[in-house]
């Protein structure tokens, strides 16, 4: 009894515990886990048999075993009894019985052993849920190897007869290798039990050769039986079945000579007792893998296919090499395009292509077989490996009475099978052969019966021919003809509708009536038919000489069609009221004949004539009416003729004629005519003749009865194109501003279409150094004129410069293009009136201004001579520079200058305190003018007059008398130190020195007496306002580098010159500041040569 069979039986004790939970939960822990250690003491008391286990193999018998107590010995008797059962009670001497399948439900089983003393009685509740099903171990038949193959084949039995009821079964199989049996497969296989027993067959084929090691199989089986409700288990795995190779060498490679499919993976080994080193398939090292004992494999996995020689796999040993070939290839493939037609209904050749290539030759090559299922016959095809793109072919003998059959290809190779099947009813299926012996015979000169021999019993059937005729300078004509077949296979047909005295080709090929397809063309064979009457008469025109009393006929030659032969010689008559003349006979080669007619009317006929007859007369009237308001018109083609138009006309009653020539050609010319009908009123003509560029003259015809009048006169051009040469022009005359040009005509030739007008092109440039560019904007310098008037041919070129070099550029224009250039430099005139006018405008103006010059110079003639050549007094003569009296007697030391007597003067010095230097003119005047009170009004003015007195020298000299010191005289200053000092405030030279800021001072200065500082002091300014020695030269600048203040800087008297001249404008002695404007030193002004003094 198991832990819940005791849990079972005190059932009030748990249901009073489950009470007690509520209030304590560990008492009743303790209490269930006593009662468990107590109902297991009693479960194991001595005697009492325990775990009940029923098992079943086969559902129609149960094995139920229980275990005994320890204490219990061997043959201890059992009695067992099932309840709800008649005999339910056994007494065994072992703890296990067999009893019948129990119905569903439970049933409880007692085990008593009743002379065992101590013993309990174990009581089972027996289910048919609680059964085990394990079926019985299954037996292996048989275990067998194919060795070259690489496969198991098992076999065994399924004893269905043993079980009760149709099932499924599982058949779980196990193949294990080498000696520690490793399992390298585990398969399933399914079948069902029927009632009987029942041999199984499984193969299974191994990536590695049997060879190598030792293969085992093991089975095992699960029956899932829809009846059965309890466990079902695997059964126990059979015996192992081994299959190993016996060694009938020592050592060998596996497999051998192997051909597997492209793509597939295989295993190699070596079977040997020595060590093998290494391994390689072609010239790849390859891992080896170790089986039993010395045996090594090694695995190639998506070979590729191998040579037609096969791939060498090599083992190398301490001692040998060892090896094998294996073939990598393709299974066949399924015969392409099989078809199945007969030449003759003999024999049948199917044909159809290989596939792909198999890669496989030789012996694996693949094999076809060719089996007709009416009537059993095959045909077996041993081929080789055909080249791609190409068919094989089988002949199958055709039976007796049979137009059906049904092909069946199977093609077998080393790696598979494939097949392809065709339906044939070989009266439809018929491709002759290519006829032969063509012949051909005269009927007439449109008829030939043609014959040929075609191989074939084709009695019982209708051949459908086609003959295929072929002429010069014709389409190609395909005549199908339907003819009986016969058994001599000769053939003859009548071939009709064809020209006399033409040479054709014939050629044949047949099929059957229902065609399949066309024999082969038979070889050509040409034939030339008889001859026959001209059908028509020759193609006629005429030309009257210009004398007017000749005519020519022109002829065309008959086209072959209607010559029906060779033409021998034409016939020509001419025919008028009053007579008739004919002309001797003409041979064929000459197509034109010449008579001398009068003007009358005449009727020309023209006959040819060959080997069968002459041909209809083709006549024409030699008169030509006139017509005197005929205008020659202009046109242009298309490119590949002209076309023609003319309103219709209900005079004209034959027909219309256009002739046509070479417009260089003389009159009366012809190239070729065409004639139109009558009801026409257009015509496109077309030549080969007719070239691109070339001008043609067209005339068209009127026909009447009474003769031809011309109705229009046309020159035109298939296509125009651009000239090829360029006018030929010339220089007419040339003047200083233009230039005449002249050309000449463009020959027709030459001209290759109708003349647009002339691009003349100029511009100035010299030989060798100008470059005509293109006419472009921009491009300003080329000038260009159209000139559409095409009968101009001269042009003046205005406006241009003289003697100067111009480039001209003539073209001509047509609507094809523009035509080359001609060139050429001409130079232009001198202007002679240009040079006069430059000769006589600068004398002219020279003139004007000498007599402007001379008559400036006339008028400032004083102005000039005292600015260029001054008067330079003689000091010997001047008195002016004396001392005044007052001004002498303040110092007793002074000296005085003698001087010479002279005319005394007045100097008047102007200066203008401005910032721009300006000299002033300086001017001389007299004493009795001058008087002290204009000196002080002169102030507000910045004028400062002072009296002139002479230098002191330090010679003793006489003191002169007081009356030549009242006759002295006085030089007025005007202050021009503002000019050259820097500014100053007005302040500061107000306060300054009035001595040193007075006007022109000597250039000498000497000691200045006390007693005449004193005076100066005492504001005894006027007395002092005359002649006063230049004691401040600190304003000043020395010019001079030699006087004596630049030499000898320390002495007390120093000598600053003078002026040269008394009437000098020019102030020797620059200020010394070096920031106020320097003197220009210029001596006059430009603005005073035009500037009038006072006094002039």
């Amino acid at each position: 009894m198991d832990v819940a069979s005791c849990l079972r039986q005190p059932s009030w004790t748990v249901a009073s515990e489950r009470v007690r939970m509520t209030a304590n939960l560990r008492r009743f822990l303790s209490a269930f886990i006593l009662l468990y250690v107590i109902n297991q003491v009693n479960s194991q008391k001595k005697g009492a048999p325990r775990d009940l286990k029923c098992v079943t193999s086969n559902l129609q018998v149960w094995d139920c075993s229980w275990k005994a107590s320890s204490g219990a010995g061997r043959g201890a008797l059992y009695e067992v009894c099932i309840g709800n059962r008649s005999r339910s009670c056994y007494q065994l001497g072992k703890t296990n019985t067999k009893i019948p399948p129990l119905l569903p439900g439970d049933y409880e089983v007692t085990v008593n052993p009743p002379h065992d003393f101590g013993s309990s009685i174990s009581k089972f509740t027996l289910n048919e849920k609680n059964v085990y099903f394990i079926p019985d171990a299954p037996e292996i038949l048989t275990l067998s190897a194919d060795f070259p193959a690489s496969t198991l084949h098992l076999r065994w039995n399924d004893k269905a007869s043993f079980f009760p009821h149709h099932s499924n079964v599982i058949w779980e199989i196990k193949i294990l290798r080498k000696e520690n049996l490793e399992v390298v497969k585990l398969e399933t296989y399914n079948t069902t039990l029927n009632g009987k027993d029942t041999v199984h067959h499984w193969t299974w084929t191994s990536d590695m050769p049997l060879e190598c090691t030792t293969h085992s199989v093991g089975l095992r089986c699960y029956i899932d039986d829809p009846h059965f409700s309890g466990h079902k288990e695997w059964s126990d795995w059979s015996p192992l079945k081994n299959i190993s190779w016996s060694a009938a060498s020592p050592a060998k490679v596996f497999p051998q000579d192997k051909v597997i499919p492209v793509g597939s993976d295989i295993t190699f080994c070596l079977v040997t007792q020595e060590i093998v080193s290494v391994a390689h398939i072609g010239r790849t090292e390859c891992p080896l893998i170790h089986l039993d004992g010395e045996n090594v494999a090694i695995k190639i996995r998506n070979i590729s296919v191998s040579e037609n020689s096969g791939t060498n796999v090599v083992f190398t040993t301490n001692v040998n090499i060892y090896g094998t070939v294996i073939f990598a290839g393709y299974p066949p493939d399924i015969p392409q395009k099989l078809n199945c037609e007969t030449y003759d209904l003999k024999e049948i050749i199917c044909t159809w292509g290989p596939g792909r290539p198999t890669a496989l030759v030789g012996p694996r090559s693949t094999s076809y077989t060719l089996f007709e299922s009416f009537s059993g016959e095959h045909v077996k095809f041993e081929g080789v490996e055909a080249p791609i793109n190409e068919s094989y072919q089988l002949l199958f003998q055709m039976l007796p009475n049979q137009e059906i059959y049904d092909f069946t290809l199977k093609a077998h190779n080393a790696l598979g099978r494939s097949e392809s099947t065709v339906l044939v009813n070989v009266t439809e299926k018929v491709y002759p052969h290519t006829p032969t012996s063509v012949k051909v015979k005269d009927i007439n000169s449109t008829a030939v019966t043609l014959s040929w021999h075609l191989p074939g019993n084709f009695a019982k059937i209708k051949l459908l021919c086609q003959v295929e005729i072929n002429k010069a300078n014709s389409v190609q004509e395909l005549r199908n003809v339907t003819i009986r077949g016969v058994d001599n296979s000769n053939y003859l047909i009548a071939v009709d509708k064809l020209n006399p005295y033409t040479v054709y080709t014939f050629r044949i090929r047949c099929s059957s009536e229902t065609f399949w397809k066309w024999s082969k063309w038979s070889n050509e064979k040409q034939y030339l038919t008889t001859e026959a009457i001209p059908s028509k008469g020759p193609d006629t025109w005429r030309e009257w000489r210009s004398d007017g009393k000749n005519l020519i006929i022109y002829w065309k030659p008959l086209p072959v069609n209607e010559a029906n032969g060779k033409i021998l010689f034409y016939n020509i008559s001419c025919s008028s009221d009053e007579k008739t003349q004919s002309l001797s006979e003409i041979p064929d080669p000459q197509h034109k004949a010449e008579i001398q007619l009068d003007k009358n009317n005449y009727i020309i006929s023209v006959v040819a004539k060959n080997s069968a007859g002459s041909s209809p007369p083709s006549k024409i009237a030699s008169m030509e009416i006139p017509n005197d308001d005929l205008k020659t018109e202009q046109t242009v083609g298309t490119g590949s003729g002209i076309l023609l138009t003319w309103n219709h006309d209900p005079n004209m009653t034959c027909d219309y004629v256009v002739k046509w020539c070479s417009a260089s050609q003389p009159q009366p010319c012809l190239m070729d005519w065409r004639k139109v009908p009558a009801n026409s009123t257009e015509a496109v003509i077309e030549s080969d003749q007719f070239r691109p560029g070339v001008r043609y003259h067209f005339f068209l015809y009127g026909c009447r009865n009474q003769g031809y009048q011309l109705l229009r006169s046309v020159i035109g051009y298939i296509e125009e194109l651009a000239p090829i040469v360029a006018p030929n022009f010339t220089v007419e005359d040339t003047s200083a501003d233009s230039i005449l040009v002249k050309w000449e005509d463009i020959p027709v030739e030459e001209l290759r279409g109708f003349l647009r007008g002339y691009l003349f092109y100029f511009e100035k440039g010299e030989r060798d150094t100008s470059k005509m560019r293109s006419l472009e904007p921009g491009h300003s310098d080329v000038k260009v004129k159209n000139i559409t008037d095409t009968s101009q041919k001269t042009l003046r070129i205005a406006d241009l410069q003289g003697k100067t070099s111009y480039h001209l550029v003539l073209r001509a224009y047509t609507n094809g293009g523009l035509g080359p250039e001609k060139s050429m430099f001409v130079v232009t005139k001198e202007n002679s009136v240009g040079l006069i006018i430059a000769i006589l405008i600068p004398v002219a103006v020279a003139v004007i201004v000498g007599v402007v010059t001379s008559v400036l110079c006339y008028r400032k003639r004083e102005w000039i001579k005292e600015t260029f050549y001054p008067d330079i007094p003689n000091p010997e003569n001047c008195k002016a520079l004396q001392f005044q009296k007052s001004v002498c007697e303040g110092n007793s030391a002074l000296k005085t200058l003698e001087m010479n007597p002279c005319t005394p003067n007045s100097v008047e010095v102007l200066e203008t305190r401005t910032a721009v230097p300006k000299i002033e003119d300086t001017e001389i005047i007299s004493p009795v003018a001058e008087r002290p009170q204009e000196s002080s009004e002169a102030e507000p003015e910045s004028h400062v007059a002072v009296s002139y007195c002479p230098p002191v020298i330090e010679e003793e000299i006489p003191n002169p008398g007081a009356e030549e010191a009242a006759g002295t005289s006085q030089v007025i200053y005007i202050d021009v130190q503002s000019m050259y000092q820097p500014q100053a405030k007005p302040e500061e030279d107000q306060d300054g020195d009035p001595v040193a800021g007075a006007g022109y001072k000597p250039q000498m200065h000497l000691p200045v007496t006390s007693a005449l500082e004193e005076a100066a002091a005492e504001g005894d300014l006027d007395k002092t306002l005359g002649y006063r020695p230049q004691a401040n030269v600190n304003p000043w600048t020395l010019v001079s580098p030699d006087s004596p203040r630049s030499t000898d800087s320390n002495s007390e008297v120093v000598s600053f010159g003078s002026p040269c001249s008394i009437n000098s404008r020019q102030f020797l002695i620059p200020p010394k500041d070096e920031d106020s404007p320097k003197s220009t030193g210029g001596g006059w002004s430009f603005t005073n040569f035009f500037q009038n003094k006072p006094n002039d």
